[in-house]
């Protein structure tokens, strides 16, 4: 199995809306996603801005490439995301999950 790592950061008043939009039009959209094991949104509020660390779960680097396409690594979002994303990460980080905890 495969993690995909990512942060993105939003304004304050901003952070609502990028949420709402991770929970029902992203994470919904990656079922369709051969090889797509679920994932997790984290927040931080923090005083100027709200951080974003979203993982996914891939069964395979393969299906990290059905998603991402060939330039894996790269960020990917919806254009209504990154009109929400005050600042983000360029590159996703891919971990190979050894343990896992039912």
């Amino acid at each position: 199995m495969i993690a995909r790592h990512w942060r993105g950061w939003t304004e304050i008043q901003d952070a609502d809306a990028y949420e709402a939009l991770l929970k029902t039009k992203v994470l919904p959209g990656l079922k369709n996603t051969e090889g797509y094991c679920g994932g997790y949104v984290l927040r931080h509020d923090e005083l100027r801005e709200v951080e974003f660390v979203v993982i996914n779960l891939f069964d395979s680097l393969e299906a990290v490439k059905r998603f991402a396409g060939p330039d894996y690594y790269k960020a990917v979002f919806e254009p209504e995301a990154r009109r929400l994303l005050r600042r983000i990460e360029p590159e996703a980080t891919h971990y190979e999950v050894r343990v896992q905890n039912p």
